[in-house]
């Protein structure tokens, strides 16, 4: 299954280059730099670059276009092989790679739907939340067709892993709304939000500092329950699976340096090369945690044990006699 696994692996490449540039986008003002018009862009399929916000925004649907082609060959790729053994299984890449491809028509219609109705914050948000689904699914579709058997464990940490995700999904949506409404400079400073434990009724930020608030303390839930995870699985050694323990110390890490990159780009007031970094790292923290749940679900007889499942005595060889 190895083609599968390297086209699965560079179509999630693809992706998160997309979503980094879709953040470019947004912080550059070059959302309408195609004006309403899509699939074309300025009423051309080549438009004429020499404007700024035209250039990023055509760059983007080219990614956009690439990332298509990817996905559609990756779901018809395991289509094909679906014969050959682990592909179609329980296990195999065939269901994620076609749950990305329907994904895939749902962000071309956000995608559209954007454009036209010139940039809706809810909308914006739906169309980054599809794209995050489908990384993760690329993602899965590639650590399916990993050929290389991994180790049974009981999943001890697989809720802890579970958390993780579920608040990186909660963290990264939270911040698309928060730059989305233009909350980003309603929360300054950093850790605190203008100086205060929470926005108070003078903030001017409104609710506005109440939802960048919020976004920045599921960020700091995060790394916490991150930091939870890494200590348990460092104490129990040699006991706690491999992949396990380096798949939380590297999501620590990135979350960590997403952190100092959030304290950066609050510091300097909003810096847009910041902005553009925290979006990068954000994205690394989402895929991060993707790999992480992966890695932490349980797999084998043990996990079986783990969840109370009665596993069947293997059978016993008959021996006849002579007679």
């Amino acid at each position: 299954m190895q083609p599968i696994r390297i086209l699965a692996f560079v179509a999630s490449a693809a992706t998160y280059l997309l979503i980094v540039l879709g953040g470019v986008v947004r912080i550059t003002g070059s959302g309408m730099g195609c004006g309403d018009d899509w699939p074309l862009c300025n009423g051309r399929l080549i438009p004429s670059l020499s404007d700024t916000a035209t250039f990023i925004e055509w760059s983007h649907r080219l990614v956009a276009l690439g990332v298509s082609v990817l996905v559609v060959g990756l779901a018809a790729l395991t289509l094909s092989r679906r014969a050959t053994p682990g592909v179609a299984g329980r296990d195999g890449p065939l269901k994620p790679a076609l749950w990305a491809g329907g994904l895939l028509v749902i962000q071309v219609l956000l995608g559209a739907v954007t454009v036209w109705l010139e940039l809706p914050p809810t909308v914006v948000v739906l169309h980054l939340a599809t794209a995050m689904a489908m990384v993760a699914a690329l993602i899965v579709a590639g650590l399916r067709a990993n050929s290389t058997a991994a180790a049974q464990h009981d999943g001890r940490y697989w809720r802890g892993a579970l958390t993780a995700l579920v608040m990186a999904a909660v963290a990264v949506l939270l911040g698309g709304l928060t730059a989305n409404l233009g909350a980003a400079s309603a929360c300054l400073g950093f850790p605190l939000c203008s100086g205060e434990v929470w926005p108070s009724q003078s903030n001017r930020g409104g609710g506005l500092a109440h939802l960048h608030w919020v976004h920045r303390l599921v960020a700091y839930a995060l790394v916490a329950q991150l930091i939870g995870l890494v200590i348990a699985a460092v104490r129990r050694g040699a006991t706690a699976p491999t992949a396990v323990r380096r798949a939380a110390v590297a999501t620590l890490g990135i979350a960590a340096l997403q952190v100092a990159v959030a304290a950066a780009m609050m510091l300097s007031v909003l810096q847009p090369h910041w902005r553009a970094t925290h979006v990068a790292a954000g994205t690394a923290v989402w895929v991060a945690t993707v790999v992480l749940a992966w890695v932490a679900r349980p797999r084998g007889p043990a996990s079986a044990e783990s969840r109370g499942l009665a596993i069947p005595p293997s059978p016993r060889p008959v021996v006849q006699s002579a007679s």
